[in-house]
């Protein structure tokens, strides 16, 4: 997959893409993040490209340098299918099954708002999709941008080591993680629970299926759909919910 990023701040990725899941990603050859400044898409000295709000205001960034960069952008990918994506407070939220239907896609372009937004020539003309990563004010798009870069990037088969991550990670099942613990056994007389030191494989996986569905009716209820659940984890969900408890 490629990743085209849009941005007025192309340095602030730089980082991001030299460590972590996104640089083995790239390094590879699973993803490609092509980062594009849209300061080099003006055409005046000072490489202008926001301007006051018609009506009254703040600054908004302007339409040429993001038409002239998807210009660009569909020279070198020719006629490709592509999803072009609008970091905005004002899109849908961004969840792990918006995610795995990005991950689908051969292209993504992410367009990296600031101060006001953008000019609305650019929503309706170019933009494909509106995304939020969620209900709070960020300085621009950057952020959400490496957000869904990363989020996306780790379900394309073989970015992570190990595919069986991507599978286990909270927000994948209809339900959050298990508590995790490692070595040592014992710290400050605090004791990693006996059944995770049994042995016994198929124990331990309905303890971390009761951990996590337990954890989940707590902190996050709203993600249980009973729909989404295997007949397994429903008889555990309804023991939970009749306040029978297990011994660990």
């Amino acid at each position: 997959m490629t990743f085209y990023i849009l941005t007025i701040f192309p340095e602030f990725f730089a980082p991001f893409l030299e460590k972590g899941i996104i640089a083995k990603g790239i390094e590879k050859g699973k993803i490609k993040v092509i980062v594009k400044n849209l300061r080099d898409f003006t055409h005046d000295k000072r490489r202008t490209v926001d301007d006051y709000s018609f009506g009254g205001g703040g600054m908004v960034l302007k339409p040429e340098p993001i038409f002239e960069a998807m210009d660009r952008i569909n020279e070198e990918i020719g006629n490709e299918k592509k999803r072009v994506i609008l970091l905005t407070p004002q899109g849908k939220l961004f969840t792990q099954r918006l995610a795995e239907e990005l991950s689908r896609e051969k292209f993504l372009v992410l367009i990296c708002g600031r101060y006001e937004g953008v000019d609305e020539r650019v929503r309706e003309h170019l933009v494909t999709d509106e995304i939020s990563i969620g209900d709070y004010i960020l300085a621009g798009g950057e952020i959400p941008a490496l957000v869904i870069l990363e989020s996306v990037s780790r379900i394309i088969p073989g970015v992570l080591g190990k595919e069986k991550s991507f599978e286990e990670d909270s927000f994948t099942q209809p339900f959050l993680d298990w508590p995790h613990y490692t070595r040592p056994r014992v710290y400050r007389n605090f004791s990693v629970p006996q059944i995770l030191l049994s042995g016994n494989h198929e124990a331990v996986k309905k303890w971390r299926l009761r951990e996590a569905l337990k954890r989940t009716l707590e902190r996050r209820p709203d993600l249980l759909k009973e729909e989404y659940l295997d007949p397994e984890a429903l008889e555990i969900l309804k023991e939970i919910k009749g306040g029978k408890n297990e011994s660990n």
